[in-house]
């Protein structure tokens, strides 16, 4: 789940601290009778400029929550907001009050709409898995994760799962090329497709630690879910992970031809996992960390990465109505309103993953013309 950057404004010297109220010199609200201005056109979407009261939610969510993401972004901010990234800086310090002021003055909410389609569209979730593994085979340990094998580049689409799994030749291409074994074929069909995960390692001298796996490439076949395999062969009828891992511990004999249902496959490198990276999620597509509830993946033919966007999706799973920013995409998140919701790591976030799947609505926060 990956982007360009832009040059980052350097941060006022801590010898020169500015006081927060300098921040939103433009703080005052525009004129509530002003004309809004016209639509925007984007490759898969657009976008239709409405005013504030429009956003489902706001004024009660937690800006500064959503603050850390946005200083993230402005590691590698876009050509359009990096002019804003020092306000933005030394508005972390600020209160909500004023950043929320700030917001007003500084930015315009485009509702996002599908070229073919209305305004709402669907969210889901996805997540960093913990997973045990092994630096060696074993009976225990016994599904290994690759890097790219070295001839990933020279044949695309590359061979499918179940040809990784079966042929000779193949096998022999990825040989040396495991970085760590798992003891479930579930657990690594969902690292590949979460695209990447916290691995807490047992090495050969019996030594343990936590690395993360980054996505490094896949075959570039095209993605199937195993849970609408099962959903259409009347297997299940909840196709979310725990009902998915429940079904192949009763069907031991067919849990290759669920794997083999889904020919993509996810190739990794190891990263290391210092106290300060364990508080983040991985990198984005934007190539910045990504921040549990505040982040989303999105298609950037539709929203560009490091854009602000209020979120507004009820349903079972969650009630959500928040400020996040764009920094990531993935194969499956294609269409002008469609998001990947960051939950983070650990049970919960592998629960709410596993079961959110309901509408969306996106507004997109633009900076007004000066």
């Amino acid at each position: 789940m990956l982007a360009a950057c832009a040059s980052v404004p350097l941060p006022r010297p801590p010898s020169q601290p500015a006081p927060v109220s300098a921040a939103p010199q433009a703080a005052e609200q525009p004129p509530a009778t002003s004309a809004l201005p016209p639509p925007i056109l984007q490759a898969r979407s657009r976008w239709t400029a409405v005013p504030w009261s429009d956003l489902p939610g706001w004024g009660q969510d937690h800006l500064h929550e959503a603050w850390n993401a946005w200083i993230k972004s402005c590691e590698r901010p876009g050509p359009v907001f990096a002019p804003l990234c020092s306000e933005v800086r030394r508005l972390s310090l600020g209160s909500e009050q004023e950043q929320q002021d700030w917001l007003r003055a500084r930015l315009q909410p485009y509702r996002v709409d599908a070229l073919q389609g209305g305004s709402e569209g669907l969210l889901t979730a996805y997540f960093e898995p913990l997973l045990e593994a092994s630096r060696r085979p074993s009976a225990t340990f016994a599904v290994p994760l690759y890097r790219p094998p070295v001839g990933l580049a020279q044949r695309k689409p590359w061979y499918t799962r179940q040809e990784i799994d079966t042929q000779p030749q193949v096998q022999a291409e990825l040989k040396g090329r495991e970085i760590v074994y798992l003891a479930d074929p579930i657990d690594a069909l969902i690292l590949q497709i979460q695209g990447s995960g916290r691995i807490r390692i047992s090495e050969a001298d019996g030594a343990q630690r936590l690395v993360r796996l980054a996505y490094a490439g896949s075959n570039e076949q095209p993605y199937k879910s195993v849970g609408r395999w099962l959903l259409d062969q009347g297997a299940v009828r909840d196709a979310s992970w725990p009902a998915i891992k429940a079904w192949a511990a009763q069907h031991p004999a067919r849990v290759n031809e669920l794997l083999w249902s889904n020919p993509r496959t996810v190739f990794f490198k190891e990263e290391p996992l210092s106290d300060a990276d364990a508080a983040w999620g991985p990198k984005g597509a934007q190539g910045v960390p990504l921040t549990p509830g505040r982040s989303i993946a999105v298609d950037p033919g539709s929203i560009p990465y490091g854009t602000p966007v209020w979120l507004a999706s009820s349903g079972p799973s969650a009630q959500l109505h928040k400020l996040v920013l764009a920094q990531d995409t993935g194969s499956a998140i294609v269409g002008g309103v469609r998001a990947d919701y960051f939950a983070g790591w650990g049970a919960a976030a592998a629960e709410l993953a596993g079961r959110l799947k309901q509408p969306l609505q996106l507004w997109v926060l633009w900076p007004r013309i000066q």
